[in-house]
């Protein structure tokens, strides 16, 4: 099935869509904050400018959507009626570049931590989870 939108409806619609500063984002950064921990955000220079980087602990933070990175999750296990081989192609390139940027952060000594979308319902052990990545052995 073809896509429902002209080339250039469809390039503005994908304009749209944040990459930086989403909401999941920002949920995330503001548990981190209020954790006491401090960290950049968005660094070019390491493997797939991570969302947010505590440096001084050496952890690479990815704040994925679990429908753009293809989550185990019912919302990522979804697959849009329109254009369908367009958008499984999509996220399986999604899902191949986030395998190779976590293996060439691991090998550059970072520690990559992906937070998904859906885990942002249970907000105390999203915040555990934070908690054992950022202080591993404390618990």
């Amino acid at each position: 099935m073809t896509d429902v939108f002209s080339p250039e409806k469809r390039s503005d619609v994908m304009r749209q869509v944040k990459a930086k500063g989403t909401s999941p984002e920002l949920k995330v950064r503001g548990l981190l904050w209020g954790m006491g921990l401090r960290y950049r955000l968005h660094r070019k220079d390491l493997p797939g400018a991570p969302d947010i980087v505590l440096p001084g602990r050496r952890l690479a933070v990815f704040v994925h959507g679990c429908f753009w990175h293809g989550h185990d999750c019912t919302r990522g296990a979804r697959v849009p009626k329109q254009n369908r081989p367009y958008w499984t192609a999509k996220v399986e390139r999604n899902r191949q570049r986030d395998t190779r940027v976590q293996a060439e952060l691991a090998a550059r000594g970072w520690t990559p931590l992906v937070v998904w979308e859906c885990e942002l319902k249970d907000a105390g052990a999203l915040k555990a989870r934070l908690d054992d990545a950022v202080r591993p052995g404390r618990n």
